[in-house]
């Protein structure tokens, strides 16, 4: 008998707190609904008016990059004992001359016809062949040494003086190695 009355008791409880959940409890809520409509109605700040954006131009894409190592001076003035180096200004620009040097990546080397050429991707994923000799990046880099693996390049930079010049070199390796 116990499991009847226990069953019963359950039973009564959960009648009486279901009980509690029906009916018409939304008065408030009508009533709150009824004062809200019954404002009138705000006025919509208009949109606000951009400034048209200026172009900045950068006056100093020829010098040498902040985020560079400096060139020491004691490599500079060793340097410059040794010749005097000066960019060919009048060399007609080669097409992989437009981007910098750290936006170039290998991708990969070939052979044909005795040539040897490397494979360099630009930023905007076009892939060119290079040899010997052909010059890329924006401070006069030419190409000095090729292996299936790097790329070494001499580039022409100025050491911070009026008409200064110094060779640095540089590497391109081979992409996902």
């Amino acid at each position: 008998m116990s499991k009847v009355w226990r069953l019963a008791a359950t039973a009564v409880s959960a009648a009486l707190l279901l009980s509690g959940c029906g009916g018409d409890g939304f008065d408030d809520l009508d009533v709150f609904m009824a004062e809200k409509r019954a404002r009138p109605g705000g006025i919509i700040a208009p949109i606000p008016t951009f400034q048209a954006y200026e172009a900045f131009a950068y006056s100093a894409t020829a010098l040498r990059s902040p985020f560079d190592r400096p060139v020491e001076v004691r490599d500079m003035t060793q340097m410059q004992a040794i010749s005097a180096i000066k960019p060919d200004e009048n060399r007609a620009k080669e097409f992989l001359e437009q981007y910098t040097f750290d936006s170039l990546a290998m991708v990969g080397s070939l052979e044909r016809g005795g040539t040897q050429w490397t494979l360099i991707r630009d930023p905007e994923g076009g892939v060119h062949r290079v040899r010997l000799g052909n010059f890329l990046g924006r401070n006069h880099g030419r190409v000095v040494e090729m292996t299936d693996t790097y790329v070494a390049v001499v580039e022409i930079v100025s050491d911070g003086t009026a008409d200064g010049w110094v060779e640095r070199p540089r590497t391109i390796e081979l992409s996902g190695i």
